[in-house]
């Protein structure tokens, strides 16, 4: 399991989906087209995407979704617009890569939920309005490990791989502070991250994990386990290794 923990794994497969983009271009997914922009996270080159949508029940035609989203490292905006369609009334999507936060735009449009969907270039939370508030925080996280000392030579290899687990320090202390009363902060992370890490963090800024949901994929000759975690403060119910609900997120409930 060592070997798709590995950040040069990833970094490498980073690498190889650039070179196989030099222009704009469309793929299908959930039975749509979608833009996609050179530099931007590929969801046809990876499982994460359609396994983010299986876990917050957006995937297929039947979905019904309420209340205001934002998603941190929106890549193309498939998630978001797709949260839009489903029927969440407001939704921001959120990119460090300026290139992304561009191409969830164009998606937004091609969807016809631009007057829904707000993108910001930001780095996690920095370039939100002071006051604004969400029902649903979401974030497909880039949960591989790199050294805390890695420079990034490429904007792409940030939603591949997180140095030093910086922006999921972030993300933990400072994602519930932009909830409404009642809403849900949720993280996509994966066994091919660092678990352990992840939950002393966690702890040390204050926040306890609870796993809502896992879905075991194949990837190569390993199965990985996709996890859905929400983040909350200590008092609530800890994260426990192992446990499994078959609680869903109130943006992903069928309707």
């Amino acid at each position: 399991m060592q070997d798709v923990m590995d950040y040069r794994r990833s970094l490498e497969r980073s690498r190889l989906s650039r070179m196989r983009r030099d222009g704009a271009s469309v793929f299908t997914m959930q039975g749509r087209e979608w833009d996609l922009l050179p530099g931007v996270f590929a969801p046809s080159d990876s499982p994460s995407t359609q396994i983010a949508l299986d876990l917050l029940g957006l995937a297929g035609p039947a979905v019904t979704a309420r209340g205001s989203v934002l998603e941190i490292g929106c890549g193309t905006g498939l998630i978001a617009v797709t949260s839009a369609l489903a029927g969440c009334e407001r939704v921001v999507a959120s990119d460090i890569n300026p290139v992304a936060a561009e191409n969830a735009e164009l998606n937004a449009e091609r969807h016809d939920v631009a007057h829904k969907v707000r993108t910001v270039h930001s780095d996690l939370f920095d370039a939100l309005e002071p006051g604004e508030r969400f029902d649903t925080i979401f974030w497909s996280s880039n949960y591989v490990m790199a050294p805390a000392d890695y420079d990034y030579e490429h904007p792409h290899e940030r939603a591949y791989v997180d140095a030093g687990y910086t922006a999921h320090r972030r993300f933990l202390a400072e994602a519930p502070e932009w909830l409404t009363p009642g809403g849900s902060v949720l993280l996509h992370f994966s066994s091919r991250g660092d678990l352990v890490s992840l939950l002393r963090i966690a702890g040390e800024v204050g926040r306890a994990l609870r796993m809502l949901r896992v879905l075991p994929v194949q990837e190569g000759e390993h199965e990985v386990q996709h996890m859905l975690i929400e983040v909350a403060p200590r008092h609530r119910q800890p994260f426990v290794p192992g446990q499994r609900t078959r609680e869903v997120p109130r943006q992903g409930r069928r309707g």
